[in-house]
């Protein structure tokens, strides 16, 4: 069972990865950031914009709040400037962080119910599982993204949890 403490942790580790992935991207020149690089997105930029489209997904579930305004097959492409991207990735990152600050066990053991566009039916998971899936759904990713990075010559540095948060 996953706990409150452990979402803020992830919350903050994933909000810290991001911010060292979003410094990384923005030295490289936007037409490298857009290239097709053959990853599961296509390109850096799209893989990025993804991530921001399903945490905003996850978290209009989880926090009633409002979701992205494309389904998931426009979401490569939902945010097309970097810095609106950036932005974006910043403010789901904090969205994130309030959810994690104030969710309560008694959530985390229920049940989340909601319509999957992607299944097109109402799907009920555990809570614990949805939310587990947030943060390795992120971290899957990222590490594409951090292939990504790599071969364009832009190291994000370290990415092992222990080293990251105090």
């Amino acid at each position: 069972m996953i706990t409150p403490a452990w979402c803020q942790m992830m919350a903050a580790y994933n909000a810290e990865m991001n911010s060292r992935f979003y410094a990384a991207a923005a030295r490289l020149p936007d037409a490298v950031r857009r290239r097709e690089e053959g990853a599961f997105f296509g390109s850096l930029h799209r893989t990025l914009c993804h991530l921001v489209w399903a945490d905003m997904a996850w978290m209009a579930r989880f926090d009633g709040g409002p979701p992205p305004q494309v389904g998931l097959a426009e979401s490569p492409e939902m945010i097309a400037d970097f810095e609106a991207l950036r932005e974006a990735r910043t403010a789901t990152d904090a969205r994130v962080a309030a959810w994690a600050g104030a969710v309560e066990e008694a959530t985390l053991a229920g049940t989340l119910r909601w319509y999957s566009q992607s299944a097109a039916r109402d799907l009920e998971r555990p809570m614990a599982l949805a939310v587990t899936h947030l943060f390795l759904h992120q971290n899957h990713h990222r590490g594409q993204a951090h292939a990504l990075l790599t071969r364009a010559g832009k190291d994000p540095g370290v990415t092992d949890l222990p080293f990251v948060l105090p």
